[in-house]
């Protein structure tokens, strides 16, 4: 190839000749440094961290792991990048650019909290700046020195936006890996849907990648013929939360384990930094300081907390809208204790968890490329109407509390 980018694109025809087998996408490549990044102790721990957290409890398939989804990122990546390089209207990229954003694509999960989310609401550094302090840090930063010879602090600003940069690529890549037809977004809605044994996730990457059209500011725009793979992607994602990453009983492991957790911070048998860097294994061992232990052994052996109440989350309701405030969450958990032990029923705050999703979107906005201009494309097409029920309020107890209160007949307690 020949142009202003043939020296990055010829570094990619020439330089990944060692496969890597991956039952989604086949072979995955990598050059002699990146073989040495991915079979660094650093990277490898991240074979210890499930990629869906509890969600094996529900769906037994799914115990891949943020390792694998990390090649997979990096995988997508590198085909992304070979795509916009073939393009007369890709910005000026060097060989050194290109193993940058590899880099931080292999290594965008790197800060991840074990046990997915349970730790997401919790007062913690986001996973994004410790990835970025992770790859500044020893034994990381000389690895990628003599590895890749790209200085690190590239790949670290790239993943973490926090980070200040006057760099138009380093902007041009965090584009490309953050955003509505990411790389990040692409490999895990597919790898999720394929270890969990639904179709609902599956993209067609192949038509995805030949849509894309590099944009000056927004990393990627598509092809008007891309418009429908966006919609799927966006559809997808939906689906996705509907049945997998929502699924009542994985909110509650999920909350079972935050739990325990909260209390060990609140008891001070934990502090935030005993939680960074840990896996899967090693937050179990963290958590056996708490005073809520059970909670993850209950986990452990899927012997859950059953759910009480459900309703549809409303964003106008005050009484809602206070529980997204944990210290508020934590103090209604223990009024609804006290509620309960007024009617008889033996229980304690441990044994009342509220849950209460984030806030997610479906709606995107992405440059569509045609007739040699730039338009946007809003991708939302309705499924604002379908997010609403999709975000429900729930609250779960303790399995003998439940057979109290069934017991009791307490038909008309009020919840919330």
């Amino acid at each position: 190839m020949a142009g202003k980018n043939s020296a990055a694109a010829a570094y990619l025809d020439t330089s990944f000749s060692y496969p890597v087998r991956d039952p989604v996408w086949g072979n995955i490549m990598l050059s002699p440094g990146f073989k040495k990044i991915v079979s660094s102790p650093v990277l490898q721990k991240m074979n210890r961290i499930k990629q869906l957290g509890p969600t094996y409890l529900v769906y037994p398939g799914a115990v891949h792991t943020r390792f694998i989804h990390s090649l997979g990122v990096y995988h997508i990546g590198y085909r992304m990048i070979r795509r916009l390089l073939a393009i007369d209207s890709c910005p000026s990229l060097s060989e050194a650019d290109v193993k940058a954003f590899l880099c931080a694509c292999l290594l965008h999960d790197l800060g991840h909290f074990p046990y997915t989310h349970s730790l997401k609401e919790l007062p913690l550094k986001k996973h994004e700046a410790l990835t970025g302090e992770y790859i500044m840090a020893e034994p990381l930063a000389s690895l990628i020195r003599d590895a890749l010879e790209i200085d690190p602090a590239v790949p670290a600003a790239i993943v973490d936006t926090s980070l200040p940069t006057e760099s138009a690529t380093v902007q041009f890549f965090r584009n490309i890996l953050s955003g509505s037809l990411d790389p990040d977004k692409l490999d895990y809605l597919t790898r999720d849907a394929w270890f969990c044994g639904v179709p609902y996730g599956t993209q067609d990457i192949e038509f995805v990648l030949s849509a894309i059209y590099p944009h000056p500011e927004k990393g990627i725009s598509i092809l008007p013929a891309g418009i429908p793979a966006v919609e799927n992607i966006l559809f997808s994602k939906y689906l996705m939360y509907k049945t997998v990453y929502w699924h009542k009983a994985v909110r509650c492991a999920t909350g079972m384990i935050k739990k325990a957790i909260i209390a060990a911070l609140d008891s001070h048998l934990l502090t935030p930094q005993d939680l960074y860097g840990l896996d899967d294994e090693s937050l179990f061992l963290a958590g056996k300081g708490g005073s809520d232990l059970r909670l993850f052994d209950m986990v452990h052996s899927r012997q859950l907390f059953k759910m009480t109440y459900e309703v549809v989350f409303d964003d106008s309701n005050p009484e809602h809208t206070a529980l997204l405030d944990l210290k508020k969450r934590g103090a209604a958990e223990k009024a609804l204790a006290e509620k309960l032990s007024g009617t008889g029923i033996e229980c304690d705050s441990s044994c009342v968890i509220i849950d209460v999703p984030e806030h997610i979107t479906f709606e995107t906005t992405l440059p569509v490329f045609e007739n040699g201009s730039f338009r946007t494309f809003s991708g939302s097409r309705g499924l604002e109407n379908f997010s609403d029920p999709l975000r429900r309020l729930r609250v779960f107890v303790d399995p003998a509390v439940f057979d109290s209160i069934k017991s009791a007949g307490l038909k008309d307690f009020r919840w919330i």
